[in-house]
């Protein structure tokens, strides 16, 4: 095996994720040295960290200011983010070929969706990303099915160390009443949309969330043009679906951190970040009170992640405690 593959392998259970943790390089090569197969020389597994560190699909980031190593975050599913860059470049394809470009929308992107992440946490929901059915495999239509979000709302509970403790007492009630223990929200990320994109943005939006309890279209960027506002408004207002704008605009993403130093931000630095976000609701999406449970039943027979969103709820309501989906079960 080649030492890149070998390297490919080893970097991910080797490397923190926590840019505030990251591994020097002298060390890294201490503990490769543990496990790989051959002698490679220092200066050849140096060369190796600076190539792929600056590879998006690779495992090892470098940190942005000072020395040292981290696992790299999961990236934006392929599907959205081929979309979503098409978006910004308003359809314009031979925009494409920039590849500093390229990257910088990628990262963009993620940036918008660690904050996102980072605002649900604010308001005591939870979030499940589908991966699986928006990768480079999936079929295009799967962008219909499927948000690049879910945001979990238990309505109730308190928040202690080992995560949301449920109350039985309200969750009996519920039951009483046939509600659900939980409502869950479809989210369409987009960085900004245009006249030219609104339309698809929205109905996809509408699509993605008839097995939720509602949808959702969250903008990074604010609406300056009245005019198109209006028209997503009114659009938004007959699909039910709700939209709102964060105020980022694409200076102001590239001025944040890098996705995965928000992603592990603390409170205090969670604060900060939510202060630069001006949340502005463009439209009240309508919310359904039961979940359209014959398009959910209709995608778990095809799509396991489906499947272990269910599972994963279930098993926080068997146990009265909800913790933070673990993507790497």
């Amino acid at each position: 095996m080649s030492l890149r593959n070998q390297l490919s392998e080893l970097l991910s259970d080797l490397l923190p994720i926590n840019p505030k943790e990251a591994v020097k390089g002298t060390e890294l090569i201490r503990l490769l040295r543990l496990k790989l197969s051959g002698e490679y020389s220092d200066a050849s597994l140096r060369y190796h960290f600076s190539v792929m560190s600056c590879d998006p699909s690779s495992p090892i980031a470098k940190v942005e200011k000072g020395q040292g190593y981290y696992r790299r975050g999961a990236s934006m599913p392929e599907l959205s983010r081929v979309q979503g860059i098409v978006s910004i470049s308003q359809r314009n394809l031979d925009g494409l070929d920039d590849h500093n470009a390229l990257d910088q929308a990628m990262l963009r992107l993620n940036k918008f969706r660690a904050i996102v992440q980072k605002y649900a946490e604010t308001k005591g929901q939870f979030t499940f990303e589908f991966r699986e059915s928006l990768s480079k495999e999936a079929p295009l239509g799967n962008l219909w099915k499927f948000p690049e979000m879910v945001m979990i709302d238990w309505e109730h509970g308190d928040f202690s160390e080992n995560g949301l403790e449920l109350d039985p007492a309200h969750l009996a009630l519920k039951q009483t009443l046939g509600l659900p223990p939980y409502r869950l929200s479809s989210v369409r990320m987009r960085v900004d949309t245009s006249y030219d994109t609104f339309r698809e943005d929205l109905f996809q939006a509408m699509s993605a969330s008839l097995w939720a309890n509602g949808g959702e279209l969250y903008l990074a960027d604010s609406i300056a043009d009245e005019n198109l506002a209006d028209q997503i408004r009114r659009l938004a207002l007959h699909l039910g679906i709700g939209v709102t704008s964060f105020g980022l605009s694409a200076e102001n993403l590239d001025d944040l951190p890098h996705p995965s130093q928000i992603t592990n931000a603390m409170d205090r630095e969670t604060e900060a970040l939510m202060s630069r976000v001006n949340i502005e609701r463009i439209s009240a999406g309508e919310s359904r009170t039961h979940c359209g449970w014959e398009s959910l039943e209709a995608l778990r027979r095809d799509h396991p992640e489906i499947n272990q969103l269910l599972a994963w709820l279930g098993g926080s309501l068997e146990s009265g405690i909800v913790k933070p989906f673990n993507t790497e079960r």
